[in-house]
This record gives C-alpha cells, structure tokens and sequence, in this order.
C-alpha cells in the first residue's frame, strides 16, 4: 500500500491506484431481484423522512409561537439542518460498526429508530422538543450509505448497470412521496371523517409522521425477511463494540481504523477528489433550493414570496418530484449513451444559477397582478406563477442529475476494491453540505426579507453566486476526468 501511495505523481495520479480485480461474471442468485426491490425501497425512506416536513414545517413553527414575525420564522426552520447535521456525524460511525457486526443489524436499528424519531417529532410541543427529534432522525439516518454499500456487494457485471439505474430512481420517489404525505395529511380538520380523531386535532402535524413511520417500519421487516447479510457476522463483537464505546477502552482508541489509509488512497486520486469537491457544492445548492423554495412559496407576497398554502406548496413539491422521477427513467439513459458523463454532469450543474436567478420574477409577478380585494394575484396572473413554477422546477430536477451520474464516475474513477468505501466517502461530503446549507440559505432569506437588501432578493444572487462557484468545480472534475480517459486510452 505504501507504494501505491508513493507513486502518484504525474500521469500517474490521474489512474486508479489499485487495478480492478473484479471476478468473472457469475449469475445473480435467484434472490437479487427480491433483496433488489427491498434495497429500493429502503433507499426511499431518506428523502421521505428529509422532505415530508418542508410543506407544514413554516405552519407547525407558527404555530407553536417560535417567532411572532413571519419574517424570522426562516431562522427557526434553517435549523432542521440538526437532521443532516447529525447524518453527518453518524456515517462513519455506523460504517465502522457494520464492518464489525454486518450491514443487516445496523440498517434494521437505523429504520426501527428513524421511526421512533420521526413519531416524536409529530409530538413535538416545543422547538426544543423538535430540534431533538430531527437530531435523533439524523443519527438514526447515518447508516444512509450501507444501502448502495450492499448494492455493490450483490451486483455484478452482469447486472449493475440494470440494478444501479433503478436504485437511483428511488430517491425521486421518496421525493415525491415525502410532500405529498407532509402536505395532505398536515391538516386533518379537513380531511375525511376517518382522519378526525383526538389525536391528530390536538396534534395536527402528527398524522404525516405516523404515515412516514409506519413506511420505515415496513421496510424494516422486508429487510429483516428478505435481506441477506453479505459479510460474515460475529454477534459477540456487537455487544463488543458497544462495551468498548462506554468504557473508551484505551487499546481500542488507540488503534488507527483501516478506513483511513483508504480514505487517503482515494482522496490522492486528482478525479475522485474533485468529484467529492463537485459533490459537496452540488449537495449545498440542491438542499439551499429545497430550503429556500419552501420559504419562497410560504412567505407573503409583500415580502417577496408567493403566499401558497400548505397544500399547494406540497402538491408543487410532487411534481418536482415527479418530474425528476420521470426525467431519470426515460431521458437520462439516453443521454448517458450520447454523452461523456462527466460533461453531462457539468451541463447540469450550470442549471443552478439561472434557477435562482428566475425564482424572484414570479415574485415581481405576483406584485403586479395583486388583487387588494381577494389578497392574491388574479386568476390570468397566478396561471402564469403556476406555469413559471412548473418550469422552474422541471428545470431544478435536471440539476438533481449529477446524483445519479455521481455514482457511474464513482464506479469509473475509484479503484474497485474500495468501491463502497468511495461511495461512503462520496456520501460524506454531500451530507457535510446537507447539514449547514439548509440553516445558510434559510438565513440569507430571512435576512434579505427583513432589511429588504437588494429589494429583499439578495438571497437569488447570493444562491446564484454559489451555484457559480459549483459550476467551475465541476468543470475541474470534468478536466481531470477527460486526462484520465486520455491516459487509459
């Protein structure tokens, strides 16, 4: 290993420092196509559990009196970036211990608790209580990367390009289902008699949580059926392993973990280290458009947004959703046949600064076709927000694309021996951006709202700024990309 990490200098540092010693071709057991659909299916919960808040999460502070002006309400809901935050400091923890006691144990504890986290976050009577929950969901979270860790270790060639493509879509999924549940079942009041029982009027935000748990606890029990564990699993070392994390057995401290001569073996890689640069602004402009379209839609219209309700906001972010689902199953392939991926993944990333930049004109819209009488826009004028909507957001999901190409470079770029290893490191720096994006961009809205800076839309050129900078650090991956393909050829 020493060697390998010596020589990389030159054009040598621009190839893959161990060779892919994949085995020949074997047939998939007759299992795959089943641990395949579970693997999917548990790849949806992350965005479900990360999105099905952002319809009410503006309403729900409100109404537990966390600011008195609307204005502000954008600092409060920033910091459920607790939820990536903790993700964040949970991922190499929960890796390591699955090296140790299997990959199934640690995803069926991360379900069973996200579950948990997500009830009491539907209970929640204070800010505190909330801010908790989310933190508790985040941690739970953290084993995020294990799931296209065992989709590696089950493919093969003669199969992954099948089970990668459709793995990816799930997270659209998740996306769609996520407002949806959060943005319908917010308010029962005025939902079907079946709805209406004490619970959910005294709790209102409730109902969308128990839907959400009650989809993680299904996906605990098809793992725990029809999950196979793929490395060997010693039980004593779970119990092991929590025994040295309480008593901080010295020896154990001491001992330096494998993970980091793999992380410096892939970060000395110029193409994978740009990658997981890309990754990281990609991560911050994606998670700030989610943040700050939801403040956007919410806010009044004399403060520079759109005055939507819960449920219109929630039904906007579906078809977002909807239309990345889409996008991915019948255009996408297509365009990864015509096209170098990593030019593919830099066209979209140059998406982001024109979206931000757009999202204040239906704003200036909405101000012309205001109608005093009714407090919103007229009808000629809200077809035109909504159709401005539409198209921003069809627009936005073709920049969430360089996720799913995200995966092809990681393949094409890391040596594979330490493919999963990459991915978790990957997954890392998207999950760094998760975690202070939201509460920054939330933050520059609600201070460009308050001081009415730059007319109260320094927040669109501040985004845009940054989707900039995004841009020109994945034209450097796609530079170092295109030396490697020189080099291999």
């Amino acid at each position: 290993m020493s060697s390998l990490l010596s020589n990389t200098s030159s054009d040598d540092e621009l190839t893959p420092l161990l060779h892919n010693t994949e085995p020949e071709e074997k047939k998939p057991p007759t299992s795959f196509a089943q641990q395949l659909a579970v693997l999917c299916y548990l790849r949806l919960l992350d965005p479900l559990n990360f999105t099905q808040i952002f319809p009410y999460i503006n309403q729900f502070l409100s109404d537990l009196h966390a600011s008195k002006d609307a204005s502000r309400i954008g600092l409060y809901s920033g910091l459920e970036s607790a939820f990536a935050f903790a993700q964040l400091l949970a991922i190499y923890p929960w890796a390591s211990l699955s090296d140790r006691v299997g990959r199934k144990p640690i995803i069926l504890t991360g379900v069973l608790g996200l579950s948990c986290a997500t009830l009491a976050f539907g209970f929640s009577p204070n800010f505190a209580s909330m801010l908790i929950s989310r933190a508790l969901a985040g941690i739970f979270s953290g084993n995020v990367p294990l799931v296209p860790t065992v989709l590696c270790e089950i493919t093969n060639a003669s199969n992954q390009a099948f089970a990668f493509s459709l793995f990816s879509v799930w997270w659209p999924v998740g996306a769609i289902i996520g407002p949806l549940v959060g943005g319908f079942f917010s308010n029962p009041k005025i939902l079907p008699d079946p709805f209406r029982y004490r619970i959910f009027e005294d709790h209102p935000y409730f109902l969308p949580c128990l839907i959400v748990a009650s989809i993680n606890f299904l996906g605990a029990m098809l793992a725990s059926s029809v999950l196979k564990e793929v490395i060997f699993v010693n039980i004593m070392a779970f119990f092991n392993s929590i025994t040295d994390l309480c008593l901080s057995r010295q020896d154990n401290l001491n001992r330096k973990p494998s993970f980091a001569i793999t992380t410096r073996t892939l970060l000395s890689i110029p193409v994978f280290r740009s990658l997981c640069a890309s990754a990281c602004s990609l991560s911050f402009i994606t998670v700030a458009f989610e943040a700050v379209f939801v403040l956007f839609c919410y806010s009044p219209i004399k403060q520079g947004g759109l005055a939507l309700s819960v449920r219109e906001i929630g039904f906007s972010l579906a078809f977002s959703g909807f239309a990345a689902a889409f996008s991915q199953v019948l255009i996408m392939p297509i365009l990864l046949r015509r096209f170098d991926h990593a030019k593919l993944y830099f066209a979209c990333v140059a998406l982001w600064p024109f979206v931000f930049l757009a999202l204040p004109g239906l704003n200036i819209l909405a101000r012309c076709g205001f109608d005093e009488a009714t407090g919103k826009p007229s009808p000629a004028y809200m077809a035109m927000i909504w159709t401005g909507i539409a198209a921003i957001l069809a627009i936005a999901r073709l920049g969430f694309w360089p996720y799913s190409i995200n995966m092809l470079l990681v393949k094409r770029h890391s040596p594979a021996s330490v493919l999963g290893s990459a991915n978790g490191l990957l997954q890392f720096f998207i999950c760094l951006s998760r975690a202070f994006g939201p509460i920054t961009a939330s933050s520059i809205f609600a201070v460009s709202v308050e001081g009415n800076v730059v007319s109260g839309y320094l927040w669109a050129l501040f985004l845009s700024a940054t989707a900039m900078v995004g841009m020109l650090l994945a034209r450097n991956m796609v530079r170092y990309s295109s030396r490697v393909e020189m080099v291999q050829e």
